[in-house]
């Protein structure tokens, strides 16, 4: 929770107001208190919106839908006045983390608290249904875990069935990754509550394995698996509690369970006001977040904040401790470790010149330790090559945090530089998994992030309109090998061999790549899967040649990678072969030996050696005596594209931009970089199919340009 601001009121409606509990793109939640003590969620819309009728009218519905819920699964409203000059609605406060975050954290739950979940799920959804609603967003980010159990919130879709939709014809609403199929080909009248129990299904299959049952990728390919694939239970070996979530996620919503079915036929038992039927890290999240949320301050009026330095002269007494510092917040709830390098700022603020702070939210001590540290490099060199203007109206500073890779420190992360006003926007996270972890962190401080090596095609609470993803997706990847390995005259079929040792990103290129050729060209191709940590991969191959596979493409690991090289080496192809490039590096050259070479590889990322990255190189080698590593350049472009943002938000004047006009401000450019020309779509995904591509030869890795794109 933060402080109140000197321009926050003091009083809502009669309940005092205690602090602000986050910020989004049409209001501010405050955490206040009734006159009897209880404490409350208070969600006031912000000036902007409160003249617009149409969106008083969708928030008008949602206080009428919320008030019309009895259930004690689904949070109560307190008080509401959708007439007020600014209008607002009071709920019950959930003093405990999202399902998402507990998720994100902790990992997937066990069968039993997930049919406990599903269970008490169930009972709100019937008291919704039984009103006549249908909430339509039912998604881990709309589940709080408080101490006393599970809360279903947010009506802010809900509708009745016979209520006219407010939006445009044929607009998807909900989140992709957790809707119905009706709610992904936009059929209104298919709309009802069993898509509520579809989307029920989705979460339940999430809290169990920790992942969508759709899988990832843009949300044109989520959507179309939602309404035409089954879905991916893997994990789930609980075989009545895979049967229940089956049926939930039928496609016909005929066949799928009603609410109240669903209750009954869950037989577990459920422990009444106790959240025991959690596992214990779980447990532990959540006592934190409500002995943390709960130690509520005195009741005192608003009070203007002193009169504060200018940023350029303001300072941090941090407790320095081999070569990091250990950050105190929130009392001692939880520490993060912040990185104090030189600055690199390259040019000293003017005096009465506004001096603002780009984040670096990257792993620089975990597994990917050598590209958060090219990130963190990168951003730093973009810095000092804007603090070098003469022109600049305000000086940058950079703040480095590093989350080593690691889901809970990612999100630890994410909430220091939420809080941190002077920081305006965020370059990382480094991976998929923290990136996952810190969207709704971001999201609800309205903080712009920017990540450059964060390629899933899909996030478990996406979309979030702060988060932009500067990269192909490794979907998008997928593009170039199609154009290079099958648009050709001597290949017919391309051999898909995708290895489960790699992970979410090798499952996304395998499956997208076989999707993509017979889609877009006349050729055809033989998918094999096999199990991670396959050691014996050539009856694979043979099994793959035998089927008329002229070209290979590996989707996997750099050991899974070496062993298919090798395999092939021993046979007489002598086609094209690729890979991603999660397979490229100093462990495949070593591994493989002769059989690596004429192996090519999509990267993301730009080469040190290529012409764009000629000046960039060349500081980099002045800086820190190297060229720069991949990721490097990338990084660069990211901190570049926000400078310039924030140059046209700020004006002549350097008048400080609120973070959600940076955002916005983001969102509408387009900057062209190193390794690309950067813009975004309205989801904040990259827009443009922009890669890479590398040969192995000579036992290194030899830059041959930008990859060939689809169709050329």
């Amino acid at each position: 929770m933060d402080a109140l601001r000197p321009t926050d009121p003091s009083r809502i409606g009669g309940h005092r107001l205690l602090g602000r509990l986050g910020t989004g793109g049409m209001g501010v939640v405050y955490l206040g208190r009734t006159r009897a003590g209880a404490p409350l969620a208070i969600k006031v819309i912000l000036p902007e919106y409160a003249g617009d009728e149409d969106f008083r009218t969708r928030f008008r519905r949602e206080a009428e839908a919320a008030r019309s819920v009895r259930s004690p699964w689904a949070v109560e409203v307190a008080d509401a006045d959708t007439e007020a000059e600014r209008p607002w609605i009071a709920t019950a406060f959930v003093p405990g983390p999202p399902l998402s975050e507990a998720v994100a954290r902790c990992g997937p739950l066990p069968a039993r608290a997930v049919r406990v979940l599903g269970r008490l799920l169930a009972r709100a959804l019937a008291a919704v249904h039984d009103a006549g609603l249908v909430h339509r967003d039912v998604k881990p980010g709309n589940v709080l875990l408080g101490a006393d159990g599970p809360r279903l919130i947010d009506f802010g879709i809900a509708r009745t069935g016979e209520a006219t939709a407010l939006t445009a014809t044929g607009l998807v609403v909900g989140t992709p990754g957790f809707l119905s199929p009706e709610q992904a080909t936009a059929d209104d009248t298919a709309l009802g509550p069993a898509s509520d129990v579809f989307s029920l299904g989705c979460l339940l299959a999430y809290a169990a394995t920790g992942r969508p049952p759709f899988g990832s990728g843009a949300v044109d390919a989520l959507l179309y698996r939602t309404v035409h694939d089954a879905p991916d239970l893997t994990g789930i070996d609980d075989p009545a509690l895979r049967a229940l979530v089956t049926d939930c996620l039928a496609k016909d919503p005929a066949d799928r369970p009603t609410a109240r079915a669903l209750d009954t036929r869950i037989a577990e038992d459920v422990p009444g006001g106790s959240i025991g039927w959690l596992p214990e890290d779980v447990v532990r999240l959540v006592a934190e977040r409500s002995a943390a949320m709960l130690a509520l301050p005195d009741i005192e009026p608003t009070a203007a904040e002193p009169p504060t330095a200018p940023p350029a002269t303001r300072r941090r007494v941090l407790a320095l401790a081999a070569g990091g510092a250990v950050l105190a917040v929130g009392g001692g709830a939880y520490a993060v470790w912040e990185v104090l390098r030189d600055d690199a700022s390259g040019g000293a603020a003017k005096v009465g010149e506004p001096v603002w702070t780009l984040g670096v939210q990257a792993d620089l001590s975990g597994a990917r330790g050598a590209w958060g540290r090219a990130q963190e490099r990168g951003v730093r060199l973009a810095v000092a090559e804007f603090n070098s203007r003469a022109d600049k109206a305000f000086t940058l500073r950079v703040k480095v945090l590093d989350d080593r890779g690691e889901v809970a420190r990612a999100a630890e992360v994410a909430e220091e530089f939420a809080r941190d006003r002077d920081v305006l926007a965020v370059v990382g996270p480094t991976g998929d998994a923290e990136a996952d972890a810190v969207l709704s962190l971001y999201d609800e401080a309205m903080l712009p992030l920017i990540t450059v090596s964060s390629l899933a095609m899909a996030y478990a609470s996406r979309p979030h309109a702060s988060f932009f993803q500067a990269a192909p997706s490794y979907a998008v990847l997928t593009k170039p090998v199609v154009s290079r390995l099958v648009i050709r005259p001597d290949v017919e079929r391309l051999g898909v061999l995708l290895d489960r040792a790699g992970g979410q990103s090798a499952y996304a290129g395998g499956y997208t790549t076989n999707y993509l050729i017979p889609a877009f060209t006349t050729g055809t191709t033989y998918p094999r899967v096999v199990p991670g940590g396959t050691e014996d991969l050539g009856p694979v191959v043979a099994d793959m040649l035998a089927h008329g596979s002229d070209a290979f493409f590996y989707a996997g690991d750099e050991a899974g990678a070496a062993r298919t090289a090798q395999a092939l080496a021993a046979t007489p192809f002598a086609g094209p072969r690729m890979a991603m490039y999660t397979s490229m590096g100093a462990r495949f050259l070593s591994q493989a030996g002769a059989a690596a070479t004429g192996w090519e590889f999509i990267a993301p990322y730009t080469d040190a050696t290529a012409p764009a990255a000629k000046a960039f190189t060349a500081a980099h080698r002045e800086r820190y005596g190297s060229a720069p590593a991949p990721w490097a350049a990338e990084a660069h472009d990211a901190a570049a594209l926000v400078a310039a943002a924030l140059t046209t938000a700020a004006g002549p004047a350097g008048k400080r931009p609120t973070r959600a006009a940076l955002m916005a401000g983001i969102a509408a450019s387009t900057y062209r970089g190193i390794s690309r020309t950067y813009a975004f779509d309205k989801d904040g995904t990259l827009d443009g199919d922009d890669a890479h591509l590398y040969r192995a030869e000579r036992g290194r890795y030899r830059y041959l340009g930008p990859a060939p794109e689809l169709g050329s």
